[in-house]
């Protein structure tokens, strides 16, 4: 079968999802894909897997456990300290604590694997972080007699080291991009092989992941400033031989596109479809998909070939993703590395193919065969349309998707069923920690066609309610507008290509301010427990139909000077017998926009949250209004699938009397970090834009620069010092307004 064209197909095996219960494989294929010549045919003894530690955190954890749970898999999870009361330390009957977040924690491959033989614990699922790609730590299982869920170690490393991998491609016919792979490191030796390239260039980590110790060079000029940049970020992110860089040419238009692959212990080797990861923030995928768009069907077979090639070439074993370069420009695509683990964006591909790939994974790992052929797995992803995930990021996109943290105060996701799935490690009044990946969950959905997936994906993200911290959900709304990503013209610099559009300030509607008000005179009402008849004055302080209260609020926007932004005053007045007038004054406005005969029913109301029903003289419009106590002057509201976040406009003197204002003359920590280094020396002159200081959050590496041209008064941190967010880190001798620029 060698056509993705529509046609009938009767599927050979019954379609299974993650959430499904388990079922019998069968011992045997129809017909294997195809077998590396090494690997045995015959039978061998299937083991059970009965007992099984996890080494990984949060969504990850939970999901891997979800699918042990259904198979009759007791299960074990690891938490460090800052996350003893987390929801993956729960999900288990057993967790074992791992001690301070600082120290190696869920890293500390010696130590968990002794927790393991200590804890007579059968087999590991090491998850889809670092240490699912350490072979090193899945040799030291193999030898504890602890059966390691994942590759074999040999062909961990052969393809965890990227040169090492484009040799083994390039001998196996597998296309590579050109590039440097040697020994030779030394900046000048480097440099000299980016000119033979030719600009521009990437240079990336052999040990390289998730974007780290990755950098795009465009010019001779910056080539050892962005060598630097990219071997301390290797190094903080990977350990020693980090460092160690390919230098390759850089694709200008590329797509990212994947093929999750599946092997087992018999030389038998499956491609599950392709996904499209191609819509990305520093060189990290924010939605993935499968099919890949715009995609024809000779290039996609090809790719599913190359990457089972790329497999069988290293006797691989269990799930992994062969990820391709696709030049948008002339078709080519090219190998760029294989992850020897179980992605991320893995339920993409088992939307698309009815399958629990974790339940695969254990089922290998006992030493039984693919329970698909390639046929019947075609045939599925025929049958089942298109499938979208987008990951939930704790983090600004208006502030150069710079990471947050905090408390989620409130937390309402999307309703689930067989085509929308969530995969979450945080439910509300979790804190999501600096210390680790921002990614509070993963949204999945499945439509018949990309389209109707689209469709799907953007409504469910309307569903979404998070106050506490900020998230990328509504940049991903904006994302699932786009006319360009919609007619799938995606590649990786989708985002800077169409940053006008997605970043274009919101209006604010005059529904919203008007709700804002409603809801906080409601709230404050039933605070005072007023009780009176039916259209009575309840709160206004006074008799008579036209009774008023005034109310101010600002709209927050990160992309803008305080001055700029917008601020309405609204006035409610009650006109008796339960309705109301309400009016609002913008600022730039001339007139006020004035709605009468309002009706507003209170529904649930606690200190912190507000559900508010209002009938306007033309549309009823239901909003939830949430504000955080511990910073009760921001009010968020939700409306008609929108998030506004307003702030309560205060007197002046109430800011100045209790020390409100900002600093001048100063540049803060924009997030919560460690300090990595300073750029700069006290006493020093600096002009605009300079880096000021390197910081680390969410094992994002970010530079500060500087806001305006001056002399550095004090550095208010070392090396290694931990910051909250707001904490000055550089006083200026001359006092300049500015807005502090930051870089990923």
């Amino acid at each position: 079968m060698r056509s993705l064209k529509r046609t009938s197909h009767r599927l050979r095996a019954p379609l299974a999802s993650p959430a499904s219960s388990p079922r019998r494989l069968p011992a045997t294929q129809s017909r294997p894909i195809t077998t590396h010549p090494s690997c045995s045919q015959t039978t061998t003894t299937v083991n059970p897997i009965t007992t099984l530690l996890i080494a990984n955190r949060g969504e990850i954890a939970l999901r891997i456990a979800r699918t042990a749970a259904a198979m009759g898999i007791r299960t074990t999870t690891l938490y460090t300290d800052v996350d003893a009361a987390s929801q993956h330390a729960k999900c288990s009957p057993h967790a074992i604590g791992l001690g301070p977040a600082e120290a190696k924690g869920y890293l500390d491959g010696p130590r968990i694997v002794a927790l393991a033989k200590q804890h007579g614990i059968g087999a590991l699922h090491p998850g889809y972080g670092f240490l699912s790609e350490n072979p090193g730590f899945a040799q030291a299982c193999e030898d504890a007699g602890i059966v390691f869920i994942g590759p074999p170690p040999k062909a961990m490393a052969d393809m965890g080291d990227k040169a090492r991998s484009k040799e083994i491609m390039t001998a196996a016919g597998v296309p590579c991009v050109p590039g440097y792979h040697g020994a030779e490191q030394t900046p000048a030796e480097l440099r000299v092989r980016a000119r033979e390239i030719q600009y521009p260039v990437l240079l990336k980590s052999v040990k390289g992941g998730g974007g780290k110790g990755m950098r795009i060079v465009r010019t001779d000029e910056e080539f050892e400033a962005q060598l630097r940049s990219a071997r301390a970020e290797a190094r903080a992110s990977f350990g020693d031989g980090g460092e160690v860089m390919l230098v390759e040419k850089y694709v200008v238009r590329p797509r990212h596109v994947e093929v999750q692959v599946f092997a087992d212990k018999y030389g038998n080797c499956v491609a599950l479809g392709e996904r499209d990861c191609s819509v990305q923030r520093r060189h990290q995928k924010i939605l993935e998909e499968s099919p890949a768009p715009l995609l024809d069907d000779p290039t996609r077979h090809d790719l599913w070939d190359k990457a089972r090639t790329a497999a069988l070439a290293v006797g691989y074993v269990g799930a992994g993703t062969v990820e391709f370069i696709l030049d948008k420009d002339t078709g080519a695509f090219y190998f760029m590395e294989m992850n020897t683990r179980l992605q991320v964006e893995h339920p993409v591909s088992e939307m698309v193919t009815g399958t629990d790939l974790v339940e695969w994974q254990f089922r290998v790992a006992a030493g039984e065969r693919l329970p698909l052929t390639q046929d019947e797995i075609e045939a599925r992803i025929l049958e089942r349309g298109a499938a979208i995930e987008a990951r939930i990021y704790a983090e600004n996109p208006d502030k150069g998707f710079f990471p947050d943290s905090g408390k989620l105060v409130h937390l309402v996701t999307p309703k689930t069923d067989s085509d929308v799935r969530i995969d979450a490690g945080f439910v509300e009044g979790d804190t999501v920690s600096e210390a680790y990946d921002g990614m509070i969950a993963k949204l999945i959905v499945r439509g018949r066609d990309r389209e109707t997936a689209i469709r799907r994906m953007e409504l469910a993200l309307r569903e979404y309610e998070v106050v506490g911290l900020s998230t990328n959900i509504e940049f991903l709304k904006r994302l699932c507008r786009s006319k360009a990503f919609i007619e799938g013209d995606v590649e990786t610099g989708f985002i800077d290509n169409w940053r006008d559009e997605l970043f274009a300030p919101r209006h604010t509607s005059d529904e919203v301010f008007a709700q804002a008000a409603l809801g906080l005179l409601s709230a404050q009402i039933k605070s005072a427990a007023v009780s009176g008849p039916h259209g009575g004055t309840l709160g206004f302080g006074e008799a008579g139909a036209q009774s008023k209260r005034k109310f101010a609020f600002r709209v927050a926007r990160d992309d803008a000077e305080e001055s700029e932004h917008e601020v309405a005053q609204v006035e409610v007045a009650q006109q008796g017998n339960g309705l109301y007038s309400v009016s609002v004054s913008r600022s730039g406005a001339e007139t006020p926009v004035v709605f009468e005969n309002v009706v507003s029913e209170l529904g649930s109301a606690s200190a912190a949250k507000t559900q508010l029903t209002t009938f306007f003289p033309t549309a009823r419009v239901e909003s939830t209004l949430v504000q955080d106590p511990a910073a009760p002057e921001k009010l968020t509201v939700f409306q008609l699938g929108e998030k506004t976040e307003l702030g309560l406009v205060s007197p002046a003197w109430f800011d100045k009397a209790l020390g409100l204002k900002e600093v001048v003359g100063s540049v803060v920590a924009p997030m919560p970090c460690k300090i990595l280094r300073n750029e700069v020396a006290e006493g020093q002159e600096v002009e605009k834009g300079a880096p000021l200081v390197v910081i680390e959050s969410m094992k994002m590496e970010t530079v500060i620069r500087s806001p305006q041209k001056g002399v550095v008064k004090r550095l208010a941190h070392k090396e290694g010092d931990i910051c909250k967010a707001g904490t000055v880190l550089v006083l200026f001798e001359d006092v300049v307004d500015g807005t502090v620029a930051a870089e990923s």
